[in-house]
Order: C-alpha cells, then structure tokens, then sequence
C-alpha cells in the first residue's frame, strides 16, 4: 500500500516538473535536454526516443 502510494508522488511529480518545464520559453531542443537530466537525476534513463514520446504526450494532455 505505501508503495504504491510513493509511486504515485513520483509520477504526479515527473508529469508536474515536464509541464513546469514545457511552459517554459526554451528551445525544443533544450527543453528535451533537461528533461533527459530530470529524468536521469530521479534514476529514470530514458533514450532520445523515449523523451520525445513524452514530450509529445504531456503537449497533448496539456492543450487538451
């Protein structure tokens, strides 16, 4: 139960900090760049790939 409580505080604070950071006024590139270090800094490694799969879907449940 606790854990599943910790994980939920860990992906509501990584969806939180990548739409913190998208509305941020950066370049595509380095907007991707820290979320790549974001994520490495919270033990998540993520490829270039993946990153931009992310950022597409936290633009698009964003607009929504």
């Amino acid at each position: 139960m606790n854990l599943n409580v910790l994980y939920a505080f860990l992906g509501g604070a990584i969806v939180g900090a990548g739409a913190a950071i998208l509305f941020a006024p950066e370049k595509g590139e380095d907007l991707r760049l820290r979320i790549k270090e974001l994520l490495r800094r919270k033990g998540l490694i993520c490829s270039d790939d993946e990153i931009d799969a992310l950022v597409e879907q936290l633009t698009t449940e964003i607009d929504d």
